[in-house]
């Protein structure tokens, strides 16, 4: 039995965490100097030499991260394996008590906090552009495209998503969201580094670290929401990317024009370190800490969650044969009776993606292309997410108390109206300050809600046995769809038009509305397909 403080908020190597996460620190406080005596160049870098602090401060990132990762890593992991078939479960009529409304707190700040990272993106890119001479909408005239900066971000949290998936298991939820805080804070070097090349490797790191968060988040709040609440919480905390979009979009119109795109970068400092002080309310996983023989502590979790272990050995066996065939990969997603369900879920999950990385991700560039100043164009964008924010809780009340498969109907054709509408009027809309907040507010606070609809959706109609490979399935195809948008731009073509974002988006968004129609499932008292138990 463990002999560790009840709770599971230790460290498995407390003195080597907080020394490394403090060594994080002073390796990034030692990259401001430079940023700060760029003030009067206007916070212009771009060809600087780096001085002796900062390349000791990124040497000190190095060690600190590695200190870090060690500090985190389970004392007995080569003995933990024989737990691991160990299944965790609240009961689906229980209530919901403090512990579980802290939890919800803590888990929509950690997944506002990581939306923000590949956010940014969009409100770096023009002046980053500019700053470098990059190829862009607002300088045609550029070398090299603006769009390698969102490519090597989401290329990481492509890779970010399947290593924080494994790390999840092999570390501990708790201890792999916070090696994503720690990360976050070493990241924000991004705002004081005068390379562009450096500015790329940065942001392939902070993909990494982004790309795992919410799925991590959905693991853990699986093991400790009651089934009742489970769904309409899932979609309220995933919806917090139209929360993100708004805080972001709101920094970008206060922070840019005096402190320079390089200010949204460095604001990882501050919110990496809430992240990591929040650690105290972050349970650790109920069953990975029986797989490590910490009985006391899981115990402990899970009469505070009102957990219990679950008694599968029938399901278990009445599944064994059909199991037996399966291999581990994603096929048999795509066999009866899962075929035409997985399909529509690879559609809205492309759909999504394309609509993120395509007409989101572009926006800021093509409001100022169009004659915006960026803080107008800023305030636009934060103010049409805003006006758009209350869906996200229609949208979790729709899926909790009233269908799943007809939210995601509704809210894909809602925003694909939208972006058709976008598509037919083009550029007319800059000119018309109503509809194009009202307008906005579909792309950015839709698209945010439906992926989280989709997230909480996939992890609930697939059973026990391939679960984890159809939320992959969803999160991973929403990516490959900003990756392949994107390596298209880096590829010669221009940044296309509002107009043709608008259209790239809306086509394959009707097509799920489509794919959901006919192959969609409900959720509510239901079992998922192929459950035999």
């Amino acid at each position: 039995m463990s002999k560790r403080p009840v709770g599971g908020i230790d460290f498995a190597h407390p003195l080597a965490f907080w020394t490394g996460f403090l060594t994080c620190v002073a390796g990034v406080a030692l990259h401001i100097p430079m940023y700060v005596h760029a003030a009067d160049m206007g916070f212009h870098m771009a060809g600087m030499p780096m001085d002796i602090p900062m390349t000791v401060g990124m040497a000190l990132i190095v060690v600190g991260l590695a200190v870090t990762t060690y500090g985190l890593v389970p004392r007995d992991l080569k003995a933990a394996r024989q737990a691991g078939e160990v299944r965790i479960r609240t009961s689906d009529d229980a209530g919901l008590r403090p512990a579980h409304i802290g939890l919800i707190l803590v888990m929509t700040a950690a997944v506002t906090i990581d939306a923000m990272k590949p956010i940014t993106l969009a409100f770096v890119a023009p002046g980053m552009g500019k700053e470098y001479g990059l190829k862009s909408a607002l300088n045609p005239g550029g070398d090299l495209p603006v769009a390698l900066l969102p490519l090597f971000g989401l290329t990481g949290t492509v890779l970010g998503s399947f290593l924080w998936g494994w790390l999840g298991d092999r570390i501990g939820r708790r201890a792999a969201i916070l090696l994503a805080g720690v990360m976050f804070v070493a990241t924000a070097i991004c705002g004081a580094m005068p390379s562009f090349g450096w500015n790329l490797v940065m942001c392939l790191v902070m993909g990494l670290a982004a790309g795992g968060m919410l799925p991590i988040t959905f693991s853990l709040l699986a093991e400790t929401i009651p089934g009742r609440h489970r769904g309409w919480v899932m979609v309220l905390i995933g919806g917090n990317l139209a929360l993100a979009y708004a805080m972001t979009s709101w920094l970008s119109s206060e922070l840019i024009p005096v402190y320079s795109w390089r200010s949204l970068w460095l604001l990882g400092i501050p919110t990496g370190v809430v992240l990591i002080l929040l650690n105290r309310w972050i349970p650790e996983s109920p069953r990975f800490l029986l797989a490590h023989g910490r009985e006391e502590e899981a115990r402990a979790i899970m009469v505070r969650y009102g957990s219990t272990e679950a008694a599968e050995a029938k399901i278990e066996r009445a599944v064994t044969e059909e199991s037996a065939a399966d291999k581990g990969g994603y096929t048999p997603l795509f066999h009866r009776p899962f075929t035409g369900l997985s399909v529509a879920v690879v559609i809205l999950g492309l759909s999504v993606g394309l609509v993120t990385y395509g007409f989101q991700l572009w926006i800021p560039s093509n409001l100022q292309k169009l004659g915006l100043a960026q803080q107008a164009a800023d305030r636009a964008l934060r103010d049409s997410a805003l006006l758009g924010l209350p869906l996200v809780f229609v949208a979790a009340a729709m899926y909790g108390l009233w269908s799943a498969k007809k939210t995601i109907v509704v809210l894909s054709a809602l925003v694909a109206a939208a972006l058709l509408a976008f598509s037919v009027a083009g550029d007319s809309l800059v000119h018309d300050e109503t509809w194009l907040y009202v307008l906005l507010a579909g792309p950015i606070v839709g698209t945010a809600t439906i992926a989280a609809v989709v997230a909480a959706y996939s992890s609930e109609i697939y059973p026990t046995r391939i679960r984890s490979r159809g939320s992959g399935l969803s999160a991973g195809v929403g990516k490959f769809g900003g990756v392949a948008v994107t390596a298209v731009l880096v590829a010669g073509v221009t940044v296309p038009s509002i107009g043709a974002t608008a259209l790239l988006g809306a086509v394959p968004l009707v097509l799920a509305v489509l794919a959901v129609a006919l192959f969609g499932v409900e959720t509510r008292k239901a079992k998922p397909l192929g459950t035999t138990a």
